[in-house]
């Protein structure tokens, strides 16, 4: 009886070490799977296609689609509802009314990617965004 007894004890052991030993790699794993970079947020549609600068911008085809990135340096104080967008480039103002999305939570200095169409209108050249991604 007694080494039936013992033969019970560490066969407990043995499982409870390879439980141990699972656990310790299914952290690993997690941990491992937790530090993968994010996507980022992204309101609207997300922007498509290579970023361009924005002096590219003042001189093309006001009806194409266009990307840009660079940093948000000024925004719309009540609504959010635009902000100016700066690169090495120059800076252009940005308008998010029409895409349904606002910028009243995304902190000043972000850096952000930008979709939208070229407008030109009272002798400036702006942006009508589809979609910000930070």
């Amino acid at each position: 009886m007694l080494a039936a007894r013992r033969a019970g004890y560490w066969a407990g052991a043995v499982i409870s070490r390879g439980m141990r030993s699972a656990g310790a790699w299914l952290f690993c794993f997690l941990l491992a799977a937790g530090c993968e970079r994010q996507p980022g947020t992204v309101l609207g549609r997300a922007p498509q296609g290579r970023p361009q600068t924005i002096l590219s911008l003042k001189t093309g085809d006001p009806a194409r689609e266009v990307a840009i990135a660079g940093v948000m340096v000024e925004k719309c104080p009540v609504a959010g509802c635009w902000f100016r967008l700066r690169d090495s480039t120059g800076a252009i103002k940005v308008d998010t009314k029409s895409a349904g999305f606002v910028v009243v939570n995304v902190p000043l200095q972000s850096k952000l990617t930008v979709g939208g169409r070229i407008v030109a209108g009272s002798g400036e050249v702006a942006l009508e965004a589809t979609g910000v991604r930070y």
